[in-house]
């Protein structure tokens, strides 16, 4: 990879900042978002880190390919939530958790709130499960996380109703593939 210019995409994995994607270039840098550190200015001739996917270097014709380009960057690499829309019948609704024991007193939720964390959990797992990936177990400790996690995504397959679309919703062990 010796004088080759990465491209915005390409994923690296430097010794100090650990993993990373370039997201810009400047001059005589890339500009790197490393998962652990925010973004860092790295030398182009830098040749230290590991390069784990090079992404050819092409002109960004327009600040909207830079900005889809950096949003799916962020997605696949960050716990960055996205934004999921909960089904219309559910809007303004409000969730009850009452104690079975009279004398105490019930609590109620917006589900709006409620379905927020749902979401958050949902995408800290797929982080996770994105870090197990990049991680240097073995394949047999990845498979046995990726069974748990499998495993936690069927436990929560009971508020797949609150959301809109179907592909949103959790997926357990019967329908994974």
């Amino acid at each position: 990879m010796e004088n080759k210019i990465l491209g915005v995409g390409s994923r690296v994995n430097h010794p100090a900042y650990g993993a990373g994607v370039i997201v810009g270039l400047d001059v005589a840098a890339y500009k790197v978002v490393f998962i652990q550190h925010g973004i860092k200015e790295v030398g182009k001739h830098y040749s230290t880190w590991d390069i784990i996917e090079a992404i050819e270097e092409e002109e960004i014709s327009s600040f909207d390919k830079f900005e889809k380009s950096l949003v799916k960057i962020l997605r696949k690499w960050s716990d960055v939530t996205e934004e999921v829309p909960m089904a219309a019948k559910w809007n303004d609704g409000l969730m009850i958790l009452k104690p079975g024991d009279e004398d105490l007193q019930s609590k109620e939720i917006p589900i709006e709130t409620f379905f927020h964390k749902i979401v958050m959990v949902r995408d800290r797992i797929r982080v996770m499960e994105q870090r197990i990936n990049s991680s240097n177990l073995t394949e047999v400790e990845k498979v046995n996380l990726h069974q748990y996690i499998t495993r936690i995504y069927g436990s929560l397959t009971t508020f797949n109703i609150l959301f809109r679309d179907k592909k949103d919703s959790f997926v357990g062990e019967s329908k994974r593939g």
